[in-house]
């Protein structure tokens, strides 16, 4: 999900009641929340380095608990600085102790239970990452697997509005409190906060409805195989005296009996905005197919969006071999290659040494490209190989940026 989501969950977890539990709870809930994503750091170091570990070490199982120490640790430092502070302010100003009635924290400090809530927030970043259709690998390094769910968009408005609404609420009826005298309470909105999480759950849960739904309406379709010519065909076309003797003869050609193709496996990504939309993504054996499903009508538009899967020639196999190819065939359950000469421009840049590309290979996820995307024109997260005449490897880049 994108991070404002995240940042809104952890405090809406600490505004359930757990920020009563320990000191610093929504600050640690809050940080702890958005922490794994700090692995966009590895952009620093060229497209494919961060494609290669985004939701990676940071979003598993494994690395959770020490993440969640070292956020603990930085907030213990930060509350040891608020101690000094204070005891300086009070040696400066001595103070009558028994005017002093407001304590540093208004809940106790508690380090263990803090460790914990950070954990819970940790995992609640796991969970909504698991939710959409990129996935992540939270049993990494023991377990490759990608996961996900696939059943709300990156951004998903009705859940931005629930979270939003549940902390600003409260801030809205506490200035009108405000004005009639109400004395303002401690650890206040939690009533808010769990209605908003538990609004979330539904919605997910009528969201994973519908993409089931989605998931059998594709794999209840069928493709007619395409025609591959046969013997008698190749002889009509031939130019053989076979095949001129049975146009003399006005000789229709044979009938051929139409064979289909049953879906092997489906993936449905979700719409931004309308839970009854969904993008698919069909293999059919030899090709994808793209379609969208409106599970409200039962209704499936298919079109003529395939894409056979490629022959494996020389220039994909040292594609699939590359830095690039590696990393994008370990995370794309479908992927789709393409051959194609350079453009000109990229075929300019070369030099008479070897460095001059002689086929780009396109390296694209269909779970990206059907939808909006494809009505935009666009086809997010798409990687290019360019292979000299030799085979070998001169340039990377993923999302049009190279890799250095």
């Amino acid at each position: 999900m994108e991070p404002v989501t995240h940042l809104l969950t952890g405090a809406c977890l600490s505004r359930t009641g757990l920020n009563r539990r320990a000191a610093y709870a929504t600050l640690t809930m809050i940080v702890a929340a958005e922490f794994p994503d700090i692995d966009t750091v590895w952009s620093l170091r060229g497209p494919i380095e961060s494609f290669q570990h985004h939701r990676g070490i940071t979003h598993t199982f494994v690395g959770l608990p020490f993440e969640a120490a070292l956020i603990v640790g930085c907030v213990y430092g930060w509350h040891r600085w608020r101690v000094r502070r204070a005891a300086k302010i009070v040696e400066d100003r001595p103070i009558d102790p028994q005017r002093i009635t407001k304590p540093l924290t208004a809940a106790p400090v508690r380090w263990g239970v803090l460790y914990g809530l950070a954990l819970v927030a940790l995992l609640s970043h796991l969970l909504l990452d698991y939710t959409n259709n990129y996935g992540l690998r939270p049993f990494f390094p023991f377990n490759d697997k990608w996961y996900a769910a696939s059943i709300v968009f990156i951004f998903d408005p009705l859940m931005f509005v629930l979270l939003l609404g549940a902390l600003t609420a409260p801030w809205i009826f506490g200035l009108v409190s405000s004005e009639v005298g109400v004395k303002r309470q401690p650890f206040r909105a939690r009533g808010w906060a769990i209605i908003a999480l538990l609004g979330v759950l539904g919605w997910w849960t009528w969201r994973e409805v519908e993409h089931g739904h989605a998931v059998q309406l594709a794999m209840a379709q069928s493709l007619t195989a395409p025609v591959i010519p046969d013997a008698a065909a190749a002889d009509q076309t031939s130019g053989s005296p076979s095949a001129g003797a049975a146009a003399e003869e006005n000789v229709a050609p044979p009938e051929v009996t139409p064979s289909y193709l049953v879906a092997q496996r489906v993936l449905a990504s979700p719409a931004p905005l309308n839970p009854f939309h969904w993008s698919a993504v069909t293999d059919y054996g030899p090709l994808y197919q793209l379609s969208e499903i409106d599970t409200r009508t039962s209704a499936v538009t298919a079109g003529d969006t395939t894409y056979p899967k490629p022959d494996r020639n020389q220039a994909i196999l040292a594609a699939e071999r590359s830095k690039l190819g590696r990393v994008y065939l370990d995370w794309s359950p479908m992927p789709i290659l393409d051959v194609t000469k350079p453009d000109s421009q990229l075929a300019g840049e070369g030099r008479q040494d070897g460095n001059t590309a002689a086929n780009v290979v396109t390296f694209r996820d269909p779970r990206f490209m059907g939808g909006w995307l494809r009505e935009a024109g666009r086809s997010a997260l798409t990687g290019t190989v360019s292979l000299n005449a030799a085979g070998q490897v001169v340039r990377e880049s993923m999302d049009g940026r190279v890799e250095r």
